[in-house]
């Protein structure tokens, strides 16, 4: 039995996937609802942004917002081969004129927060300390969620369309079976964050830095934040990182910071702060995009392996791309997962391009370095990749060319019915 007035939207999770989401549909006149377990502001590794996050930014509404933040400005990115050797940096004004060309380092913190608030001010109902236990279904279709806590005695709570925005956990995508791991990149992270350090200068002091170990079997982020914080980690294959190692992470870590001599030098005299985290098996997508009066968005559809920061990127696009069809089925009364999810394709193309490239990394007969002296033409295009332009590019031709140099495995499981069974 459903109980309570049957909104337009709810959302499922606060993050910036579902904040964006819910604010883009309030703003267009839709009644929203959105539910999160958690109290805000609360701790998430991810801080890097994509400079491409400028134009749901601009949408929004929070550009404003973004300057006046505690965030560092990121101008660009470099990567340091196995010797220790940084290459140079690639900048995004290779490619991005004006303010697009800048982005930033974000502590998630404040920054989820104020995304999250600017919802509410956009007039979206937020409820935190509400944890969604299951969906609501009548047969196919999805009409709400199952709800404990907060302050009001919530049970069942309807909706003519439930977004999942509830990140790794996923509570729609692992409900229906729809979650795919990525074969080829079963890799696991260790991850902190440090109290001062060395840093660069002038316009590369904002800079991600991506520096792999001397064995070549694991890289390290180190990404500067505010308050003289930088965020580091270190990733690799699960039978590299876990196979064999003491199972403490604070170990694995400081194994894997001793084999990378650049990152040591940087960190000398810098405090750790807190312990070291884990998360495992981060590259996943889901089958299905969307269903019968149900959309997934952010992590919740899917994750791709943090080398080149895309997690926020595609966390905010894939809610562009979801208000839009959301808002559109409403309109027609149109319900079906065939409308919810009509942007599946497109949005996953500019997903499998990044992929494209991260793939490549991974490859061991692949540098930037040595592609570039092969293919100096392709250098815009690639600019145009670590921006984040999958969008408002076309980088087919610099495909072309990835897939010459390490072919790319098979593994596209998102399936054109949009189905709920």
């Amino acid at each position: 039995m459903l109980s309570g007035t049957r909104r337009d939207v709810i959302v499922v999770g606060g993050g910036p996937a579902g904040a964006a989401t819910a604010a883009l549909l309030a703003m267009n006149g839709r009644d929203v609802l959105l539910l999160d377990r958690e109290e805000f502001p609360r701790y998430r590794i991810g801080e890097s942004l994509m400079p491409a996050t400028y134009w749901t930014f601009q949408r929004l509404g929070v550009l404003e917002k973004m300057h006046a933040g505690p965030f560092v400005k990121k101008e660009s990115v470099r990567f340091f081969a196995p010797s220790g050797r940084g290459a140079l940096p690639f900048y995004f004004d290779e490619v991005e004129q004006g303010e697009s060309s800048i982005t930033w380092q974000v502590d998630r913190a404040p920054f989820d927060k104020m995304l999250l608030d600017h919802a509410a001010e956009k007039g979206v109902e937020v409820r935190t300390g509400v944890n969604v236990t299951d969906l609501l279904m009548e047969r196919e279709r999805v009409v709400g969620v199952q709800t404990s806590g907060g302050d009001r005695d919530m049970r069942s709570l309807p909706g003519r369309v439930v977004v999942d925005a509830s990140g790794q956990n996923g509570l729609l995508a692992r409900r229906l079976g729809l979650r795919v791991m990525d074969p080829g990149l079963r890799h696991v992270s260790y991850f902190t964050r440090f109290h001062g350090g060395l840093r660069d200068s002038g316009r590369d002091a904002g800079a991600t830095l991506i520096l792999r170990t001397g064995n070549g079997d694991s890289w390290f982020w180190s990404i500067p934040l505010s308050d003289d914080l930088v965020s580091v980690g270190v990733v690799g294959h699960i039978d590299y990182l876990l196979k064999g190692r003491s199972k403490d992470a604070q170990e694995v870590f400081t194994e894997e910071r001793a084999l990378c001599p650049p990152l040591e030098d940087r960190l000398q005299g810098a405090t750790q702060e807190g312990p070291v985290q884990v998360l495992r098996d981060f590259s996943y997508i889901s089958s299905r995009i969307a269903g019968d009066g149900w959309v997934l968005v952010g992590d919740a559809f899917g994750f791709l392996d943090p080398i080149y920061s895309s997690g926020v990127f595609l966390a905010l696009k894939s809610a562009e791309y979801a208000a839009d069809s959301i808002h559109e089925a409403l309109a027609a009364d149109d319900l079906l997962g065939s409308r919810l999810g009509r942007h599946g394709e497109e949005f996953v193309a500019g997903v499998e391009s990044l992929r494209r490239l991260v793939y490549a990394f991974y490859d061991d007969n692949f540098s930037f370095a040595k592609f570039l002296r092969h293919y100096p033409q392709a250098r815009e295009d690639l600019v145009n990749l670590l921006v984040g332009n999958v969008y408002r590019r076309d980088c087919s031709g610099l495909i072309e060319l990835l897939d010459r140099w390490a072919p790319l495995p098979d593994y596209r499981p998102l399936r054109l019915s949009h189905s709920a069974t």
